[in-house]
């Protein structure tokens, strides 16, 4: 890669950037959805409601051979994310936004997310729209409209970190190896010859 935009710590191996776009950061957790009254998807945020035909809805993708490597959600389940592929002059260049929303810090509240798409992927969205920094309409988001863009689902309860499990709970506690594999896959689709990526996060 010939630029790397990526920052590192000694805690966690990196510095998640949380970039506004014109203005406008957004997160999934803070969209509702609801279907209008002639049939259309529709989802909303605090400031503004919007219609799924104006932006892409981007298909989840498992990662098959995570299984065998141990990266797996607190329920066992295979991890995901969603890709969108870049363009033009960006078709070499790299965004990769992380979910990450708390830890889970009690066997119970654990046990709770596995029932949840913070611990399983079998709640997962199947697609989901990618808008503000993941949008790829240059008017919403100009520097990056036009790169791969992806965003990673966090489904281990410890921030993408640990590689541990508790039996007795049935948790798997794999969020080192879930990023692992997350890194090893998205460098087989092409980021692996990256001229600039970008880590975010949420």
């Amino acid at each position: 890669m010939k630029k790397l935009l990526w920052s590192w710590s000694s805690l966690f191996g990196l510095i998640l950037l949380n970039i506004p776009v014109s203005g406008m950061m957004m997160e999934f957790d803070e969209m509702e959805w609801f279907t209008f009254f002639n049939g259309t998807k529709m989802f909303y945020t605090e400031n503004n409601v919007y219609s799924e035909a104006k932006f892409p809805m981007v298909g989840l993708t498992l990662i098959q051979s995570a299984a065998a490597k141990g990266a797996v959600c607190l329920d066992g389940s295979l991890p995901g994310y969603h890709l969108h592929r870049g363009f033009g002059s960006g078709a070499n260049n790299w965004l990769v936004q992380l979910e990450v929303c708390g830890w889970c810090d009690t066997i119970r509240n654990c046990v709770y997310r596995k029932t949840t798409r913070r611990g399983s992927s079998s709640y997962m969205e199947k697609e989901i729209p990618f808008i503000g920094i993941l949008s790829d309409n240059a008017a919403e988001n100009l520097d990056f409209y036009n790169w791969n863009r992806v965003k990673v689902w966090y489904c281990d309860g410890g921030s993408f970190s640990g590689d541990s499990e508790n039996k007795a709970a049935q948790l798997q506690f794999r969020g080192k190896q879930i990023w692992l594999a997350d890194m090893e896959e998205l460098m087989s689709k092409g980021m692996h010859q990256a001229k600039q990526a970008l880590l975010s996060g949420c």
